[in-house]
């Protein structure tokens, strides 16, 4: 029989409203989390459950503080990722997170990395020319890419974006939408523009696609073209052919830097046409320069159900390979 233990902790510099919750909803979901019961009295915490359990918890507030202290706030979204890293090593990712990486785009406020992933993520585009980003959804991979492409653009480090995808239906067909060729793809390319808009005024966009300091493209359109001074990025890669992100890759020149996107569990292609995302792993592993780095569902930063949904994808994909 496990033993019960007591132990206190006090948090005298630490706003416990938020760190709370509205209603003490956040002792509610570490109570939920953990197998064990927290009492706070004044400015003292007691928790109380298997002594494991209790300095899982300890070790939590102790994060949790942290990054109250730096941030001021305490998202859902990160209490959730803080148990999660703590149920799996013993540490929460308060103090690792505290890094100098900050991206200043052009409209909004800065944007810092938000998992351990993602920082990773945001580090390698800074050391590399090229970079891979694969992961599921909702890791931040386009998002992340974009605002890093508005900073240097900011900086003046590079002169122009330009942001791909392949224009690949996933299951549906949009061959018989009416107007021309512009108006056929927009709908492939909307999550690209969705994100340029969070990041850089509505006015701003529009003069700067006018000037073609922001270029918004098809994947099919880039071939025979030469990208100097650029930041350019390939979204959905997966769902691009091993021919296609073979142009794509050979079409930086000088100066020009590029990040490749995409999930490899979700590839739209037909079934006798090969993903150029899965094939690059292998082709492009060993040469320096390029650098591939992978996020999981612990990276994602939407809705914490988006996590759960795809652990529960995952398992389903592996029973059914079985």
């Amino acid at each position: 029989m496990t033993e019960t233990v007591k132990k206190q902790i006090s948090l005298d510099d630490v706003d416990l409203r938020v760190l709370f919750g509205r209603n003490d909803v956040n002792l509610r979901i570490i109570e939920d989390q953990f197998d064990a019961k927290v009492f706070a009295r004044g400015q003292e915490i007691t928790i109380e459950g298997p002594d494991e359990e209790v300095d899982r918890v300890i070790s939590l507030f102790d994060d949790l503080s942290t990054y109250l202290k730096r941030n001021f706030d305490l998202p859902e979204r990160y209490l959730f990722y803080a148990i999660m890293m703590i149920k799996e090593n013993g540490q929460g990712p308060a103090n690792d997170l505290d890094v100098d990486t900050v991206i200043s785009t052009l409209a909004k406020e800065p944007i810092a990395p938000k998992t351990l992933g993602q920082k990773r993520y945001t580090a390698a585009v800074g050391q590399f020319d090229i970079v891979f980003c694969i992961g599921p959804a909702g890791t931040g991979k386009t998002y992340l890419a974009v605002a890093m492409a508005v900073a240097e653009l900011k900086k003046k480090s590079v002169q122009r974006i330009v942001l791909a995808r392949p224009a690949v239906e996933a299951g549906e067909s949009l061959g018989f939408l009416p107007g021309d060729i512009r108006a056929k793809v927009d709908p492939y390319l909307r999550p690209v523009y969705d994100a340029l808009h969070d990041l850089v005024e509505p006015e701003k966009i529009k003069k700067l696609i006018e000037l073609g300091v922001i270029e918004i493209v098809p994947l099919a359109f880039m071939r025979g073209r030469t990208l100097n001074n650029s930041f350019v990025i390939l979204d959905e890669a997966q769902n691009a052919t091993t021919a296609q992100m073979k142009m794509f890759l050979t079409r930086l020149g000088t100066n020009s830097r590029a990040i490749i996107t995409g999930d490899i569990t979700q590839v739209d292609l037909d079934k006798n046409r090969t993903s150029g995302l899965r094939t690059a792993r292998t082709i492009l592993k060993d040469i320096k320069g390029v650098k591939f780095i992978y996020l999981d569902e612990t990276d994602v930063v939407r809705h914490r159900l988006v996590r759960e949904i795809i652990k529960a994808y995952e398992k389903h994909e592996k029973r059914k390979n079985r």
